[in-house]
């Protein structure tokens, strides 16, 4: 079978889970790719996809995800044309998106998190799977640990590890299992490249996997659709009386963000951070402070 970094065209079998809220941003996509891995923009975001395209270096093979619930297909056709791969999560399978991805000249993947989701997205016509276990932090599809889902998939196509990978020995571990390549998101928030907030790295730095939990508490905007986070901002958020707990500074303003929305802390963000969305998978134990993404990499595949 070809392997996942064979297929999207990088020199290792690595990708950057596509977080929105403006935290998988240009910087920290071109650092990935740069370190040899599969940078991801996060289409779920205020930066429109074509600013975000046009901001991405001439000669990188990068991604952009879309999440189903606020996908536009505008938006999937232009970025089709410019990434190397076009990704989706978090609905079922559509052949005329996937269609329309490889009209525009890139590769399809679907983020599934089940056999059944991953079988009806290869029948769509994607060209790899990235298999999400319930350890992963954000927003989380499927109801298996990774091990499990692994176990029980059998598709045609390249498979992406997601969800609890940390290390050096996880990688290793999943890789065995019959992943071609491993999809990381809460070790890159604490890179130098990631727009995270201090206060949010901080946190990360702080917990371990027991501090995380998965819950449906930050849900205005997005609805009954679980989450991974620190358990500590379930609290805070719980505990602030105000409406609107933070603002997003934008080249057209502030933007006023509400208490339990969904979008997490970046930089550009002001107010109470510790009440916002921490997500954060299980990996989290392996978050110690912050480095470049290039070590990240170069960490994760030590024990290859």
């Amino acid at each position: 079978m070809t392997t996942f970094a064979e297929l999207v065209g990088c020199r290792l079998p690595v990708q950057l889970a596509g977080m929105g809220g403006g935290i998988s941003d240009v910087s920290l996509a071109t650092a990935v790719c740069e370190a040899g891995g599969l940078g991801m923009l996060g289409a779920a975001g205020l930066t429109p996809v074509p600013e975000l395209l046009e901001a991405m270096p001439d000669g990188l093979s990068f991604g952009v995800n879309f999440l189903m619930p606020f996908v536009d297909p505008d938006a999937v056709k232009i970025a089709s044309s410019r990434a190397r791969v076009v990704e989706f999560f978090y609905g079922d399978p559509d052949e005329a998106l996937v269609s329309m991805v490889h009209d525009g000249g890139a590769l399809a993947a679907w983020q599934v998190g089940s056999s059944g989701e991953a079988a009806a997205a290869v029948a769509a016509g994607c060209d790899f799977v990235v298999a999400q276990g319930t350890e992963a932090g954000g927003h989380v599809r499927g109801k298996l640990p990774l091990a499990e889902l692994l176990a029980q998939l059998d598709v045609s196509v390249p498979v992406v590890a997601a969800g609890g990978i940390g290390t050096a020995k996880d990688v290793a571990r999943v890789l065995s299992a019959g992943a071609t390549g491993v999809r990381i998101g809460t070790r890159f928030l604490a890179a130098n490249e990631s727009c995270a907030h201090p206060l949010y790295v901080s946190a990360l730095v702080a917990s371990s996997a027991d501090d995380t939990t998965l819950t449906e508490t930050f849900s205005v905007g997005w609805p009954d659709a679980p989450h991974r986070v620190l358990s500590s901002c379930i609290e805070q958020a719980e505990a602030a009386e105000d409406d609107t707990i933070a603002t997003l500074r934008t080249a057209g303003g502030d933007v006023p963000l509400p208490r339990l929305g969904t979008i997490p802390p970046t930089r550009a963000v002001h107010g109470r951070i510790s009440a916002m969305p921490l997500y954060a998978g299980t990996s989290v134990g392996a978050v110690t402070g912050r480095v470049p993404a290039a070590d990240i990499v170069a960490e994760l595949l030590s024990g290859l």
